[in-house]
């Protein structure tokens, strides 16, 4: 009989007129022969299995032995046939079709136990830091009530933290520092419920770097929300705090245009009016050239400069206008105000006529590249050096959602930066220069 191949799979019934019994085997040829023609044949072996056998020409293409209910094949890839009524002496083959079978594909599978652990992993975590500041913070306020009730002072701390060595030389981490600490950690935040709650959302490392370097309260609250809201690591919170990122934040808010700040009214808190990029170690005579590849060279520091939300797209980013092709220097996408942000370099002090090339970057990006549901293009004009009252000037006309950013390769004396930021909050007090 005939059998010609497709990519479906069928079935056949094999009934064995001795007895009358009928079942129905889905057969897998494999093997693809499209288009082609093999004969088939069926017989009765041991058990009361069936060996089907196809044949293409005068060759054996495939064997198939039912055992059981059982189909066992052999070579690789499923092929399918169709057939008319065919009998044999013993067999009798109907023809009769299942449903189509695709090849189980297991990468999804694979991903979603993947997030699954990996969500695990991170609640079991997150609740042994928890447990670990908790832990902590009951230390500190039990050596706080015996300084202050029973007279406790240092060197009760360090006979208490010789004792716990001698008996649980296993225990790590309850050297007489360290439980001093503790107890400067409760008596700092202790009856401050909002900001005991973010303690326990960083590691211990990172709040005695904010316990240690962070004078006020507000500067402490201040590093302990963007830590969290940034997924900073230990290091690059010692790196922003060492870079006074607070005093350089709170000094000054980020210079941006009124089309900016009606498009975006988040953009404020997305962008900086500093960028510290210390990280690239550029001379002090460097081209935009050297600027641009040590930032991508350094993308993962930089984007950690940038924040969390921003993703990076491409450096040299080709708008094609007319006959001619143009060149962003980093084009990145920012998730939460959900548009592109255009950054272009310049190595020496902000002139205005900057502010027309960016503008015309944005606009080619809003006509040709950017997608129906996303905000209209953001500018960033990051330069070296600006003098504020030209770029307030320069902004102040510009349609464009657009700032201007300065970019520091090294970093600032903190005092420096202290000492502005003292100065602005007197410039604010009522009653200074005879303002009511």
């Amino acid at each position: 009989m005939l059998v010609r191949f497709r990519r479906t799979i069928f079935g056949v019934f094999l009934r064995n007129p001795l007895c009358n019994d009928a079942i129905c085997f889905p057969l897998k040829i494999i093997g693809v022969w499209d288009g082609s023609t093999a004969c088939l044949s069926g017989r009765i072996v041991e058990n009361g299995g069936v060996m089907i056998t196809f044949r293409r020409g005068g060759d054996i293409c495939s064997d198939l032995i039912v055992v059981d209910h059982v189909a066992i094949q052999v070579l690789s890839r499923s092929a399918v046939f169709e057939t008319n009524l065919f009998s044999t002496p013993n067999l009798m083959i109907h023809e009769t079709m299942i449903r189509k079978q695709e090849p189980i594909v297991l990468e999804p599978a694979f991903n979603d136990i993947s997030s699954l652990v990996d969500a695990a992993r991170a609640r079991v975590l997150h609740a042994a830091n928890v447990g670990l500041i908790d832990l902590y913070w009951g230390i500190g306020q039990y050596l706080s009530t015996r300084c202050a009730s029973d007279g406790w002072g240092k060197g009760t701390v360090d006979s208490l933290a010789a004792l716990i060595r001698s008996r649980r030389p296993e225990w790590r981490g309850f050297s007489a520092p360290n439980l001093w600490r503790m107890k400067q950690f409760f008596d700092l935040y202790d009856g401050d419920q909002e900001l005991s709650t973010l303690l326990r959302e960083l590691p211990w490392s990172a709040n005695l770097h904010i316990v240690s370097k962070c004078k006020s309260k507000e500067e402490r609250l201040f590093y302990l929300e963007t830590t969290v809201r940034e997924h900073w690591n230990v290091r690059e919170l010692e790196r922003q705090i060492d870079g006074g990122l607070f005093e350089r934040t709170i000094g000054a808010g980020p210079m941006l245009s009124t089309a900016l700040r009606e498009m975006h009214p988040h953009a404020v808190t997305a962008f900086k009016d500093r960028y510290l990029v210390d990280f690239l170690n550029l001379p002090p005579a460097h081209t935009e050239r050297d600027l641009q590849h040590g930032l991508v060279t350094n993308l993962k520091s930089f984007l950690l400069e940038l924040g969390s939300d921003f993703c990076f797209i491409g450096e040299e980013y080709r708008l094609s206008v007319g006959m001619k092709d143009f060149y962003v220097d980093l084009l990145f996408f920012h998730r939460g105000l959900n548009c592109l942000v255009a950054v272009e370099l310049k190595i020496d002090d902000f002139k205005p006529e900057h502010l027309g090339q960016l503008n015309f970057y944005l606009e080619a990006l809003d006509r040709d590249h950017r997608k129906p549901h996303e905000n209209p293009s953001v500018g960033v004009l990051l330069c070296k050096s600006r003098d504020r009252e030209v770029v307030e000037y320069a902004l102040s006309r510009s349609l464009s959602p657009a700032l201007v950013a300065e970019y520091q390769t090294k970093l600032i004396d903190k005092r420096l930066l202290e000492a502005k930021l003292h100065e602005l909050y007197e410039q604010a007090e009522p009653g200074r220069d005879g303002e009511p």
